[in-house]
């Protein structure tokens, strides 16, 4: 594959069980190096399409690449290829990580296995507890044993299916951060429900709601192609109804209100730089201003806008909750 058509390809990607349709026609791409969020509500299709990516479930139609080999005709490849964080990870609580990362390499039948279970030990920085037994770690160690396994074998790609569910906050920080220093050298694509940890570690996001994509792109592109207007925040100290008033009498703003006592925000036309006279504005109405910025939308507007828009009644092949096996979390 060459290198424009991405680390991974998916065409027109369609899984289905019996009269269900998880997942309908998707076609996406992802370039080495990138790190991709995949966001969508429960039931969405997300683990179906990253078990399908990891080659653990053939589609239905459909085809997906991971560095020009083919999941079906070539799986073995594949897999050798990839490194899958499933969302419950198959961890055996009576085992150490050290003899429970040494059996997952064996039956990878990894050269020089012991070495490499304490490269990834140090990697995701576990070496104090590598001959503490899993079932006494908190969620968050255990997680980081997960993504060790994915990490055994060198893979190119990382596939991560809800990486930090259950995790308190200084837990989610800690994955988060190891997922940034992984990112480095791997391809990642993550699914997750925590908005801002996308916003914060990916590089583009990748949006799925009943089974389709509805939106793939930067957060900062689809804030514009969503809002279609430049937003603006105005700190100050004064009468912020007042100056919502005057700045909306600025020609190219297209809206203004006060947020706050002491917050305006106001939207103004593609092409139109405004911020000059709005401070002008309120330095004349004998205001004080604090602070002017941009203020856009968070990706957690961008997800609500996109995946609750009313749709018409879901049919027996769309929108129906995928079987028990493939639910997610």
């Amino acid at each position: 594959m060459s290198e424009e058509q991405g680390m991974i390809r998916v065409s027109n990607l369609t899984k289905d069980y019996g009269s269900r349709r998880a997942i309908n026609d998707l076609t996406f791409n992802i370039e080495k190096g990138e790190i991709v969020a995949f966001l969508g509500p429960n039931g969405a299709g997300k683990t179906t399409t990253m078990r399908i990516l990891s080659g653990y479930m053939p589609p239905s139609q459909g085809s997906v690449e991971v560095n020009g080999f083919d999941i079906i005709e070539q799986s073995l490849e594949v897999r050798r290829l990839v490194g899958y964080l499933p969302e419950t990870v198959p961890l055996y609580p009576d085992l150490s990580v050290f003899e429970y990362l040494k059996f997952m390499a064996d039956l990878r039948k990894i050269k020089q296995a012991e070495d490499r279970v304490d490269d990834v030990i140090e990697m995701v920085r576990l070496g104090d507890r590598a001959n503490s037994y899993i079932g006494n770690l908190s969620k968050g160690m255990r997680q980081r044993v997960g993504l060790a396994q994915a990490l055994l074998h060198k893979p190119e790609v990382l596939i991560l299916d809800e990486p930090t569910i259950g995790l308190d906050p200084a837990q989610i920080i800690e994955v988060r951060n190891l997922i940034r220093e992984v990112g480095r050298e791997h391809t990642v694509l993550l699914s997750t429900h925590i908005l801002p940890e996308a916003q914060q570690v990916c590089s583009r996001v990748l949006i799925i709601n009943k089974g389709k994509i509805v939106a793939e792109d930067t957060t900062e592109n689809l804030q514009n192609r969503l809002t279609g207007s430049v937003r603006f925040r105005i700190r100050l100290r004064g009468d912020a109804s007042a100056a919502a008033q005057k700045i909306g009498q600025i020609h190219g703003v297209l809206h203004a209100q006060a947020a706050d006592t002491d917050l305006v925000e106001f939207e103004s036309a593609p092409g139109q730089d405004v911020r000059a006279e709005a401070a002008r504005v309120i330095v004349q109405s004998g205001l004080d201003l604090l602070e002017l910025q941009p203020a856009s939308l968070s990706l957690e507007d961008i997800f609500l806008q996109l995946t609750q828009e009313e749709e018409p009644a879901p049919t027996p092949e769309m929108g129906q909750p995928e079987p028990a096996p493939e639910m997610e979390a």
